[in-house]
């Protein structure tokens, strides 16, 4: 683990709590980035990874987004994540048991950070994980059990693509439009429904090709092989699947027009904003379109039980991103700096209302 000194040295965030699961192996991160708008909230993602310090680092990097998620939609909640690094896929009571007692070091913080489903996680998993801790987002706040993030952050993409389309088109209308979806979980699936529902040509494409191809043919649309992925035509890419797949190698590949989709940390470093701007490709910044889950579940902590309610203030999404876009175009830049700004504003807000 001595690449972790060097990760905490690069990292801006205040602080990383670590531990070893002996029973199954697990390398346990919660990285804490941010507590100036309140409490850290973020995802629990579970999965293998190379080795334990790219567990870290993707906590890291993953806490910082949701630092920047959090302040571009105006909610008191700070920015947090945490990564089960597991050695192999776990399942039953090995799973549980991990669960368990992951729980016990989450309620050790008492609050100071509370975690939900990511990626590699489930609501049944959120449902064994509050057996340890009180502090879960989404449980117990639906009537049973714990709430699917999925269709709420669906919902925000959707609402992210006519944005997208109307900063570029002129209008927002997904009709006769192609959207290419990488991948066809949680979001994928429910994304997809509601594009087709609209009118638009829906592309799939997962690493389960059954899976993409049942729902591709019940919807109409077409399964697009994973090594088809970046250089098939489309208007909008939709990555909903993992992170960091913008970069120097895939983005010459993209033959869309629009990316706006679901994975946090889209971009493989800063620089991929300027290399997709320079294409002439439109990026909707991952961190504002992904916030779907994140406002109903913000909204149900907060003490917010009406359907329509969280489903309309998901939908400001597009409201957000209109004024972005706007901007961008007007300065010549990536939609990135135009959230980075709405984002720390927000955060210069917060500080200066502790400093009162």
């Amino acid at each position: 683990m001595n690449g972790m000194r060097e990760l905490l040295k690069e990292w801006n965030g205040l602080g990383v709590v670590q531990g070893y699961d002996h029973e199954t192996g697990t390398w346990m991160f919660i990285a804490l980035h941010d507590a100036t708008l309140g409490p850290m909230v973020g995802g629990c993602r579970m999965k293998p990874y190379p080795a334990p310090e790219d567990g870290a680092r993707d906590a890291m990097r993953l806490a910082q987004g949701m630092t920047y998620k959090w302040a571009a939609i105006d909610f008191p909640f700070g920015g947090g994540k945490s990564v089960l690094a597991i050695p192999r896929p776990l399942e039953g009571e090995e799973k549980r048991g991990l669960l368990r007692r992951f729980g016990r070091l989450l309620e050790s913080l008492h609050g100071g950070y509370a975690t939900g489903v990511d990626l590699g996680t489930t609501p049944e998993d959120m449902d064994v994980l509050a057996e340890a801790s009180q502090y879960v987002m989404g449980h117990g706040l639906s009537g049973s059990g714990t709430a699917d993030p999925g269709p709420y952050t669906a919902l925000g993409v959707y609402a992210g693509i006519r944005s997208s389309l109307k900063a570029a088109d002129g209008s927002a209308d997904v009709a006769g439009k192609s959207v290419l979806i990488q991948g066809a979980g949680d979001v994928g699936e429910p994304l997809a429904r509601m594009l087709a529902e609209a009118g638009a040509e829906v592309l799939i494409s997962d690493i389960a090709e059954p899976l993409a191809s049942r729902i591709a043919s019940e919807l109409g649309g077409r399964a697009i092989p994973v090594s088809e992925t970046y250089t098939t035509p489309c208007d909008v890419f939709a990555p909903c699947a993992v992170g960091a797949i913008l970069n120097r190698e895939t983005i010459p590949q993209l033959a869309c027009r629009i990316v706006a989709g679901s994975a946090n940390n889209q971009l493989d470093g800063a620089e991929d904003a300027e290399l997709l701007h320079e294409r002439g490709i439109l990026y909707a910044p991952d961190y504002v379109v992904n916030a779907g889950g994140a406002i109903a579940f913000g909204m149900m902590h907060l003490g917010e039980s009406n359907e329509e309610a969280m489903r309309e203030r998901v939908g400001e999404i597009e409201n957000t991103l209109d004024r972005i876009f706007p901007e961008a175009g007007q300065r010549g830049e990536s939609p990135v700096h135009g959230a980075r700004r709405v984002a720390e504003d927000a955060l210069r807000r917060g500080r200066e209302k502790a400093h009162v």
